[in-house]
């Protein structure tokens, strides 16, 4: 059965990352995501949306960085009472817990890019024997990015790579801010950010 619905998704595209982007995307909270899962089941419940594009908006729902991409996931749909909602709820448990067990299984176990506790200056990163990070591999460039620490702050820089630099699978445009746990890639070599032990900073 053709879903009219589907269609009306937006097209994939590459993601650029600014600040004022990396900002907003820091607004959301698991709560936002929850609200508009809620709608999705409650149409999907009246039928509104197939089963297929349900669990696909679910799960663009759960990667939404932005204020704007979660609204146009409920864009086409009319609002509906606090009964629907709460029924929608109840029906659409199984479903939710099944994307977060899909999504934790097809992420990769990354390796750990320590931030030292106490730098003497940016981090450089690149290819050549100079940087403080050295990476081998071909897609990295010869002075790829930096790290520095501002204010408490970490922030990240690329430095004009040929291959580009992302942070949580959004292209760095200038300098944005970084924190433990967050997904870095330079090239094609990513790390999980972590803050340095108290052993490995005495190192």
């Amino acid at each position: 059965m053709n879903d009219p619905a589907a269609s009306r998704l937006p097209e994939p595209r590459t993601a650029l990352l600014r600040m004022d982007e990396y900002a907003a995307s820091e607004r959301l909270s698991d709560v936002d995501r929850e609200l508009v899962v809620d709608r999705l089941r409650e149409h999907a419940v009246q039928g509104r949306l197939s089963h297929d594009t349900f669990l696909r908006r679910m799960e663009l729902a759960f990667a939404a960085r932005s204020r704007h991409e979660l609204d146009e996931l409920t864009a086409d749909l009319p609002t509906e009472g606090r009964l629907t909602r709460a029924l929608a709820r109840a029906v659409g448990t199984l479903a939710t817990l099944k994307v977060r067990l899909d999504n934790a299984w097809r992420t990769p176990q990354l390796p750990a890019l320590p931030l030292p506790r106490d730098p003497a200056g940016p981090v450089k990163i690149g290819r050549l024997a100079g940087c403080d990070l050295k990476l081998g591999d071909e897609s990295v460039s010869r002075v790829h990015a930096e790290l520095r620490l501002e204010g408490g702050v970490w922030l990240l820089r690329d430095l004009g790579s040929t291959n580009g630099t992302q942070v949580n699978g959004w292209r760095v445009i200038g300098t944005v801010p970084v924190r433990a746990g967050d997904r870095v890639s330079f090239g094609s070599v990513s790390f999980r950010l972590a803050l340095a032990s108290a052993q490995t900073a005495r190192a």
